[in-house]
């Protein structure tokens, strides 16, 4: 008979999961005595952390979970911060740790691993965290986490299991996988949605990550209404490249600021209206004076941020289509035209913040132009979320929203690759942040995967220098040597290349898809011309 670490191994592939991300230790060897004849693809990252970063990369391009084997204590905490991430950008993840015996939880004998409670430590950065009693309850628990995955906000499920619990005997275990179906907006809410929105005289749309499975009806949505669309930066692509009603991220600029304060009628779809989409300048300063319509998969959301007139708890592509059912066939608000007025006050290309790299990153997408671009907190970065246009969503995604943490884009960047290995993919990072996860380019070699890491190297923390001089703060911890990232690529096995014009870029980067394995570009930002 299977034992219970056994019996998830069949629960994961019925739900669903293919791959797996972990690092085997003594407290999860049982996990590991069927996964070679599961069919589950196992990657072996060089931390934990990275295994958390990869998962998010893997759902945020394939919109499917990937699942984390993690030990018990500092494997847990190490992964902590990548849970916070995908938390904050609800992004699904499960992650499977083991524990301690259960005779043990709680007792503080100072046993390996042992924290004094695992199981709350982990439930502040994850939608729920469960600790399994019995084998039997293992197709209920699942079951608990996918329907959050496919019917509610997701985010990190971290389910653990104890060391005496995984090698018992359990019986084959019937995969609870129920159809579970999203909340759908009453007749009366849409109506009156419906209504609100032909009688505006000045609409506008705010599109949010949870637009990106509806991109097709949300699209077909803002041109019906023929008003001017936001969108955050995990919304980048719903419109596709250069619609002419996609103002972008420019919700904490002032000029967005202003079309938003006179809009009468605002939608917002799939938006938590956090401060990293409309509030980056830290000083509350987005605010919207017409009567708001919010949808939102999650009802404590609604209540969030910006009080809502009108706030309906429903699937974003199916109020879409019954939005499409009630309108009249074509709107005229002056869309285009209110857009094109907005992007001349903006003047994006000529801001000092931005400028800079919109010649770098005209060239990533020039040489790439069907790459997913996963990024990590760094200049170009930040500079993108406000002008890089993507032909669909899912392929602009990075660490700049919600929790903020450096060293993401490397090993989420190879998640992305892992998911999608049919499309590019490159990873934005920056010298100070690839610091934070460069054992990664050694997983990404052994699983041979053709991804382009582009580094800017301003040798140290550029973004926060740069706000040290305006706060007149003296720099202090920001000038940081880096190796010579070229020769390190070199002792991994893996091919690098130091570039400092957009000619010499392009060409690396489209040899880099031919390669057996991860390539390195160097920008020196420095020397950058483009």
């Amino acid at each position: 008979m299977s034992n219970c670490a056994q019996r998830l191994l069949d629960l994961l592939v019925a739900h669903g999961i293919d791959t797996v991300f972990g690092i085997p230790g003594v407290h999860t060897v049982e996990l590991y005595r069927g996964l070679p004849n599961s069919g589950l693809k196992h990657v072996t990252p060089r931390h934990e952390q990275g295994a958390g970063f990869m998962a998010d990369g893997y759902a945020r391009a394939t919109g499917k979970p990937a699942a984390c084997f993690i030990i018990s204590g500092p494997g847990m905490t190490n992964i902590a911060t990548a849970m916070g991430q995908a938390l904050a950008d609800s992004v699904p993840m499960l992650v499977i740790s083991s524990v301690n015996r259960r005779d043990t939880l709680g007792r503080g004998q100072g046993r390996l691993h042992e924290l004094p409670d695992q199981q709350r430590t982990l439930a502040g950065v994850s939608v729920f965290s469960h600790t399994l009693h019995t084998p039997e309850a293992l197709p209920e628990v699942l079951a608990r986490a996918f329907a959050i995955f496919k019917s509610a906000r997701p985010g990190p499920v971290h389910i653990e299991i104890p060391l005496d619990v995984m090698p018992q005997a359990c019986p084959a275990l019937v995969p609870k996988t129920t159809e579970v179906f999203p909340p759908a907006a009453p007749d009366a809410a849409l109506a009156w949605t419906a209504d609100w929105l032909a009688d505006a005289k000045h609409p506008l749309l705010l599109l949010g990550g949870g637009c990106a499975d509806a991109s097709d009806a949300v699209r077909a949505l803002v041109e019906r209404l023929d008003a001017p669309a936001m969108t955050t930066i995990n919304a980048k692509g719903v419109l596709g490249c250069e619609h002419p009603l996609d103002l972008g991220a420019c919700a904490s600029l002032p000029a967005g600021r202003e079309l938003a304060h006179h809009a009468d009628v605002v939608l917002a779809l799939g938006t938590e209206l956090g401060e990293t989409d409309y509030d980056l300048t830290f000083d509350g300063g987005f605010h919207l004076d017409g009567r708001l319509i919010r949808v939102d998969i999650d009802a404590q959301q609604l209540a969030r941020n910006q009080a809502a007139d009108l706030a309906l708890l429903a699937d974003v592509g199916e109020v879409a289509q019954g939005l499409l059912a009630r309108l009249p066939t074509q709107a005229s608000h002056a869309g285009a035209a209110r857009v094109a007025h907005t992007r001349t006050a903006l003047a994006l290309h000529d801001a000092e913040d931005v400028a800079p790299y919109a010649g770098f990153l005209d060239t990533l997408r020039e040489a790439l132009p069907d790459a997913t671009i996963v990024g990590d907190s760094t200049g170009p970065v930040y500079a993108g979320n406000f002008i890089a246009e993507m032909p669909a969503p899912r392929r602009w995604f990075n660490s700049a929203t919600g929790y903020g943490t450096l060293g993401y884009g490397l090993p989420a960047a190879l998640g992305a690759a892992l998911g999608v290995p049919e499309r590019p993919v490159i990873a934005l990072v920056g010298d100070g942040g690839l610091m934070f996860t460069l054992g990664e380019l050694a997983t990404a070699r052994t699983c041979r995967v053709p991804l382009a890491v582009v580094i800017w190297n301003n040798a140290g923390y550029g973004e926060i220098r740069r706000y040290m001089d305006a706060q007149d703060v003296p720099r202090l911890g920001v000038d940081l040597p880096a190796p010579d990232f070229v020769t390190l690529t070199k002792s991994l096995d893996c091919y690098g290349v130091r570039v400092s014009t957009g000619v010499a870029l392009h060409q690396a980067l489209s040899a880099s898809r031919q390669a057996p394995g991860p390539t390195l570009i160097e920008v020196e930002a420095h020397r950058w011309s483009a």
